[in-house]
């Protein structure tokens, strides 16, 4: 008896020393897909002054990983997707990736991540797919030939990964990948001590389905629990879900113990008239309950795993101008593209909800029903206009046919006139098929009906 007591003692001792040796600070992702974002220097300034324990990049820039020399921020860098198949092939190539990115700058750059590729399994080219861990492998053999223990070898994953999220318990892996790819990658990850790195979003699961998700749920202000019947776990909050069914789906290949880290999560500030939810009242309120969460001493946890810590990095810094896509992927940003800030947040975790400022109203949290239609957005330039008036005309199905001499909408003859309308008639045709109102930034969407006389712009009704 005196014996198993002894190894009970030892046992709760490890776990309490493990989790200690997490920092459960938060991390912010700086993405850089913009042209008026400020410099690296100004942003590493910025990031301290923030009190941020970890920066993510999506590459290993030369000029940042310097900057962050000298601080105590955790850094973690990336193997671009396109070098992945060319490292997994090489240990020598493998070695020269750790020499420029890594050994160059370590340790006084105090890198403890390194991240091979970015959501690599939910792209199609599945040579990729199949030699993620092969690369992953060969780059923890370089850092272990070099001696270097403290940088753990990890990939971030979405959570198109899972075949079921709900009930966790019951979730699963797409079988697509789990013999071929998540096995093996869950091997790795378990024999090396790594994290099992997810991008996760409340938002994205919420908006999908707000029939049936309650927005106050995915925003960690929820008065009624879930409970999983399978498990008998109960949830007040839709991101412990979501991180739980990951925690189950492991369990199911035999890895109940692999560590979770959050290598994206967070909310939008703007969106466009078809996306709900997206706004500043939202996205403060789910980023602050976030931190509090994160960063509470003793640590929170998941209901499937209370008590642990999860190494979470906010996504992301800085509003982006030049991701594509429909508005809200330009609107994740903390902070505006001239560096201040579009709410206040505390990322230490400290400060107390309601020492806030009042926020602005939520007014988009209702889905909108009616009509709505895509026209060229002020100040598109009219070179870049043309380009995509002749691509938008060049997708078949009749959509600019109303454009022809003669034809209703033919006058007045303008590249403005001509885009607003070929915009709107591309997005109403392919919509279905994932076609977004953006066209490189030159559309908007709009509630104003654009037509004119007998020029009747095709709509999109909600």
């Amino acid at each position: 008896m005196a014996t198993a007591l002894l190894t009970t003692i030892l046992l709760s001792s490890f776990l309490v020393v493990s989790s200690a040796e997490i920092s459960s600070k938060i991390g912010i992702n700086y993405g850089r897909i913009g042209n008026n974002l400020p410099s690296p220097y100004q942003t590493i300034e910025t990031v301290k002054s923030m009190n941020a324990g970890r920066i993510k990049l999506y590459d290993s820039d030369p000029e940042i990983l310097k900057l962050l020399s000298g601080t105590n921020i955790h850094v973690s860098v990336m193997v671009q997707n396109n070098d992945i198949i060319r490292i997994a092939s090489s240990q020598a190539v493998a070695e020269q990736w750790v020499q420029d990115n890594v050994l160059a700058y370590y340790p006084d750059t105090m890198i403890r991540f390194v991240l091979v590729g970015n959501e690599v399994l939910s792209h199609q080219d599945r040579r990729i797919w199949l030699s993620l861990v092969s690369a992953m492998r060969r780059i923890k053999n370089s850092l272990n030939t070099h001696d270097i223990k403290n940088i753990k070898v990890g990939t971030p994953l979405a959570m198109d990964v899972m075949q079921s999220t709900f009930p966790p318990s019951s979730s699963r892996f797409r079988p697509d990948i789990t013999d071929t790819v998540m096995a093996p990658l869950l091997r790795f990850l378990n024999g090396t001590k790594s994290f099992f790195f997810i991008d996760v979003y409340p938002y994205l699961a919420w908006s999908a389905n707000p029939k049936n998700i309650s927005l106050d749920f995915a925003l960690f202000r929820s008065r009624v629990s879930q409970t999983d019947h399978g498990s008998h776990l109960v949830y007040t909050n839709l991101l412990d879900q979501m991180l739980d069914s990951v925690i189950f789906a492991m369990r199911k290949l035999g890895y109940p113990d692999i560590r979770l880290a959050i290598a994206e999560t967070g909310w939008p500030t703007t969106g466009d008239i078809d996306q709900i939810g997206a706004n500043i009242n939202n996205a403060a309120t789910y980023n602050r309950k976030l931190v509090q969460k994160m960063t509470a001493k003793p640590p929170l946890g998941t209901p499937a795993r209370p008590g642990s810590v999860i190494p979470t990095f906010i996504f992301s810094l800085y509003d982006e101008n030049q991701k594509t896509g429909p508005t809200t992927e330009r609107h994740w940003g903390l902070l505006r593209s001239n560096g201040t800030s579009i709410y206040e947040i505390d990322l230490t975790g400290k400060r107390p909800l309601s020492s806030y400022k009042p926020l602005p109203a939520a007014r988009n949290n209702v889905p909108y029903k009616g009509k709505i239609w895509c026209e060229v957005a002020p100040g598109a330039d009219a070179m870049n206009l043309s380009l995509a008036l002749s691509y938008a005309c060049g997708q078949g199905n009749q959509t600019c046919a109303a454009l022809n001499p003669g034809k209703q909408c033919y006058e007045p003859v303008s590249v403005f006139w001509h885009a607003s309308y070929a915009f709107s008639s591309y997005w109403a045709r392919f919509r279905k098929q994932g076609a977004t109102c953006n066209f490189n930034g030159l559309a908007r969407q709009t509630r104003a009906n654009p037509s004119r006389g007998h020029c009747s712009f095709p709509s999109v009704t909600l």
